[in-house]
């Protein structure tokens, strides 16, 4: 997914509640908070794509697309190139959603 769309991703107030869950969950496992940032990491990682398929039919489709478009065109290198940087940019863009929320 591109970095516009985990933006997205992370206003839907569902979205912040499921990393939260996993947070919850994965820090009872640890026996320790894991921290915000490691739960958001993990769960886009993990189960955006999947829960963007299941309750976002028409988004998941969209993003497909644009991604399959994007690897035909030999734009995927340079995608890799700024995904650090995009990381980045989302996890710092989690926090302040998280705690805007919190509030």
């Amino acid at each position: 997914m591109k970095i516009t769309d985990l933006r997205e991703l992370l206003k839907n107030k569902q979205v912040i509640e499921e990393i939260n869950k996993h947070l919850w969950i994965e820090s009872q496992k640890a026996g320790y908070s894991i921290g915000i940032e490691r739960a958001t990491d993990e769960w886009l990682r993990l189960y955006a794509s999947g829960w963007m398929k299941y309750n976002m039919p028409e988004k998941y489709d969209e993003v497909v697309i644009n991604k399959d478009k994007a690897v035909t065109n030999g734009s995927a290198a340079s995608n890799c190139a700024v995904k650090k940087e995009e990381v980045k940019t989302v996890k710092t863009a989690a926090k302040k959603v998280i705690k805007k929320k919190a509030r």
